[in-house]
């Protein structure tokens, strides 16, 4: 029996691609050599720290955004986000002219919140601990008849930031090299679903993985139980971005079918890829975005000998954790 069509298809990320080509960066595909020397692989980095607001998020915000009939435009939007979806989200209304309204942690990086407010975004602060930030959420949007902007469980979102997969597959091609392997920080699991999405339709032998902070590890639970499952962590990690609690009910339809496995670091671990992406590759990189290439270095993947593309899916982190990070 055939399997039902996945909720995002290839289609759909070339459809976003065209919205966003007048407004985001193309990012390159880096090779450096000091790190496929490092690991004995040819390793690719597509670097989302160079896009606009610093990580991916701006691409599905915006494909969400553009999608929004002008005629329900003036009640604005409202997301809730630890930080980079917060900025992808108000940037993408200020580009549009719709008000945002942002629910963040209160213990958000500060210079994610700040950076929020600075693309002209209302920011509510709750307590991650006590306090349902969807539910927030949704009670502002209700009252002021804003649309709710989900930071990954929506397939406007997945297709945009798919075409971060789009863009890797092109420049592949145009390389006349075939991935092997692709690693992708995960916490709902949007940008795997849709980066997945695109690698298998042109590749559908190379193998996709997520990537998560040690114990934050909804995704490979997941992946092996064949179900959605919660982690089980209960503290942090330095990778404030990448602590959902268990994968989207839409991204996990599709990782489920797409992705070979998950794979975790270790915060230690990712400490040192952050600090290597700075000495060695010139690159700022928080440490969310830094979980792929943290389980790279550290043997977490079979990577002697194969095509390794790494997703560096951000790089908006305080500068405080950054000094210590790379002292």
């Amino acid at each position: 029996m055939n399997a039902p069509p996945l909720p995002v298809g290839s289609a759909d990320i070339d459809a976003a691609a065209a919205v966003l080509a007048p407004f985001a960066v193309r990012t390159p595909l880096l090779s450096p050599p000091v790190l496929s020397e490092r690991v004995g692989a040819r390793v690719f980095l597509k670097p989302e720290v160079l896009q606009r607001t610093g990580s991916f998020k701006f691409r599905g915000a915006f494909n969400k955004l553009s999608s929004i009939p002008t005629s329900a435009r003036a009640g604005g939007v409202v997301a809730f986000s630890s930080g980079n979806h917060a900025q992808g989200v108000a940037a993408a209304a200020q580009i549009l002219n719709m008000p945002a309204t942002i629910v963040m942690p209160a213990d958000a990086p500060l210079s994610k919140r700040e950076r929020t407010k600075g693309y002209g975004a209302e920011v509510v602060l709750y307590d991650r601990d006590r306090e349902d930030r969807e539910a927030i959420a949704r009670g502002i949007a209700g009252k002021r008849g804003a649309t709710l902007v989900p930071p990954y469980d929506d397939p406007m979102v997945i297709a945009g930031q798919g075409t971060v997969g789009r863009e890797i597959v092109e420049d592949m091609i145009a390389l006349g090299v075939e991935p092997d392997i692709v690693i992708v920080p995960v916490s709902g699991g949007g940008l795997v679903a849709g980066v997945a999405t695109a690698v298998k339709a042109r590749f559908p032998k190379a193998m996709v993985m997520s990537a998560e902070p040690e114990g934050f590890d909804d995704h490979a639970r997941s992946l092996r139980a064949g179900k959605r499952q919660s982690h089980e962590a209960k503290g942090r990690t330095i990778c404030d971005a990448l602590m959902a609690l268990t994968p989207g009910e839409i991204t996990f339809t599709i990782n489920s079918r797409l992705l070979t496995k998950g794979v975790t670091a270790a915060d230690a671990d990712v400490a040192a890829a952050v600090a290597f992406a700075f000495r060695e590759l010139k690159l700022v990189v928080e440490p969310g975005g830094a979980v792929g290439l943290a389980a790279l270095l550290a043997g977490q993947i079979e990577a002697r000998g194969r095509n390794v593309v790494v997703v560096l899916s951000g790089g908006n982190v305080d500068a405080d954790l950054y000094a210590r990070l790379i002292a």
